[in-house]
């Protein structure tokens, strides 16, 4: 691979990790928060009016399955526009470098997040949703940037950091939520402003500050790693499922599409399942969120390279597949807090197995002129997918119960799995 920079040493993936983790901090803040959030904006005429017209098409309906599916809703907003603007984050990347991409989004997400610390009325918390998912391509840019920054046999274990920084920022963001939670500013305020401090007013301010720092760290610390020489690319701003780089992309592509259906579907509605089943409040779902990104990020920084180099990435992305399922299925089965752990775990181990994996897939197949481009189909798709994963989880709990989306999710996942196990045959068939 070629230097960034002229004459000198390629840069150590150290302040690209940082970024993407301060940014992942920030983003899983809300996480524990959601149900609580929608259920705090329930006076709000605007809601009032959307949840009456939700529940005229099911009059039997209870609130706390009406609320989850408003708020799938809400989720699948953001992750719509993520999707339509991953690809073209990346592609403008691969044309203009991954330094300013970086800085331009973070920048969105800074004034996204000062914009929900004073949502006074739930059509503000629902515009700076918007704002945040336009804003939403630094995911893809970063992971390009380490692409950058890895060579081939590397390649995996880079993925896999990138991972391991999703996890402990899905460790420290939900835990900060939850803490932060606890600071109730809204009593400095009146009732009915259009801006002022609401009950998460401190949480959205934590990520404001995040946001901040995440700013000055790129502004100062992080050097340009797209390698010098290269031809700058047109800039695309279109939606592809990856057919171009080839079948073996393809099929990693649509694995990718339906795996995050069925496990974002599961990540939604899991805060909703704790709060009703076992009467979980704010600071019990953010334990339960650390906990998983504990796993995620001991799993994917240790883990990464041995499975690939054991399995091979199609066959470490199997197994995950497979141990996702059986949690899946623990997890629609569990009535008792014990049964929710232990189907947790292998929910959890899976999940970090099967994500670096399709991502080193996807990005081994191109050229260093390629990685932005191709790794913000990757996150398109699963912006894609993260839009359809939580409405539709939302809707099959809110219409048959809280255990019918993970029945759902373990079904969905052997679509992934068939793909993946054509692309391992056709692979091995290649001379």
């Amino acid at each position: 691979m070629q230097q960034s920079q002229a004459g000198s040493a390629r840069p150590s993936l150290g302040p690209v990790l940082l970024a993407l983790f301060i940014d992942l901090v920030g983003f899983s803040i809300i996480f524990p928060l959601f149900p609580a959030i929608l259920d705090s904006y329930r006076g709000d005429p605007w809601m009032q009016s959307l949840l009456e017209a939700l529940r005229s098409l099911s009059p039997e309906i209870d609130d706390i399955r009406l609320v989850t599916l408003f708020g799938g809703a809400l989720g699948s907003l953001y992750a719509v526009l993520q999707f339509l603007l991953s690809p073209f984050w990346g592609s403008l990347s691969d044309r203009i470098g991954r330094r300013r991409v970086l800085l331009i989004t973070v920048t969105g997400n800074l004034f996204a997040a000062l914009l929900w610390a004073f949502s006074g009325t739930f059509a503000l918390l629902v515009l700076s949703r918007i704002l945040a998912g336009i804003a939403a391509g630094n995911i893809s840019t970063a992971t390009a940037a380490v692409a950058d920054l890895t060579p081939g046999p590397d390649r995996a274990r880079g993925m896999g950091l990138v991972g391991a920084s999703f996890g402990l920022g899905f460790i420290l963001g939900p835990a900060i939520g939850g803490g932060l939670s606890q600071i109730d500013l809204s009593s400095a305020s009146t009732a009915g402003e259009l801006f002022r401090a609401t009950p998460f007013t401190a949480a959205a301010l934590g990520v404001c500050l995040l946001n901040l720092v995440n700013l000055l760290w790129i502004w100062k610390k992080l050097p340009e790693t797209r390698p010098e020489g290269l031809t700058p690319r047109p800039i695309r701003f279109q939606i592809s499922f990856g057919s171009r780089w080839g079948p073996m992309v393809q099929r990693a592509q649509l694995a990718n599409l339906f795996y995050l259906i069925a496990f974002s579907s599961m990540e939604f509605t899991l805060p909703f399942l704790v709060w009703q089943r076992f009467d979980w409040d704010e600071k019990q779902i953010a334990v339960m969120f650390v906990a998983i990104g504990l796993v995620l990020a001991v799993v994917q920084g240790a883990g990464s390279r041995r499975f690939a180099k054991k399995l091979g990435e199609h066959g470490s992305a199997l197994t995950g597949l497979l141990l996702v399922m059986i949690g899946l299925v623990g997890t629609a089965s569990c009535d008792q807090t014990w049964q929710l752990w232990l189907s947790l775990l292998p929910l959890a181990v899976g999940s970090a197995m099967v994500m670096p994996m399709l991502s080193t897939i996807v990005s081994l197949a191109v050229g260093p002129d390629q990685q932005g481009e191709v790794l913000g189909v990757f996150r398109s798709l699963g912006s894609l997918a993260r839009a359809i994963g939580p409405l539709l989880g939302a809707v099959l709990y809110w219409k048959y119960g809280s255990s019918f989306p993970y029945w759902t999710a373990a079904v969905l996942l052997l679509i992934p799995a068939a793909l993946l196990s054509a692309a391992l045959v056709s692979k091995r068939q290649i001379p």
